[in-house]
């Protein structure tokens, strides 16, 4: 049998409270765009860089799904990992996020809920190091053990 080459994320039991992640990210006009033709979301604020200044702001402005997409994919991707799965999702944006500008997100896992095998994280997003831009809270089901036996045979013995 061939061997599993998919990554698994960390079980509920290999996570602790103080867990932490950093994740810097900078998303381009061409980002901007493949979520503009993905979603169909034609919003002049994320792209025209005219309407955008006469709204108030200082150019077109990242639309904040890409920036919760972040999060998930680095909840998918890192911690807990592979085979998470996001339960309830939390966001608050305090400052609009420019193209090309350098966002860090702080990701701190600040409860592990072994009962409901539920992790909490809370993550904190900053740019120009030190301007708050996002705030979340995120539960997550981290992935399961992986089986080693079926009805109390051993894979691994009837593969061999």
């Amino acid at each position: 049998m061939s061997e599993d080459t998919h990554r698994k994320g960390k079980t509920i039991d290999e996570i602790v409270e103080g867990d932490s992640l950093t994740v810097n990210e900078s998303l381009s006009d061409r980002d901007v765009l493949l979520y503009l033709g993905m979603t169909n979301d034609n919003n002049p604020l994320y792209i025209q860089h005219q309407y955008a200044k006469e709204t108030g702001y200082e150019g077109p402005v990242v639309p904040p799904v890409l920036l919760t997409g972040i999060i998930t994919s680095s909840i998918s991707k890192l911690l807990p990992g592979p085979g998470s799965e996001v339960v309830n999702l939390s966001v608050n944006f305090m400052l609009p996020v420019y193209h090309d500008e350098n966002v860090t997100l702080n990701f701190e896992v600040i409860k592990v809920d072994t009962m409901k095998e539920v992790v909490t994280l809370s993550i904190t997003g900053t740019k120009n190091e030190d301007e708050r831009i996002v705030d979340a809270i995120v539960m997550v089901k981290p992935p399961k053990k992986r089986l080693n036996s079926i009805k109390g045979v051993n894979i691994e013995e009837v593969n061999a």
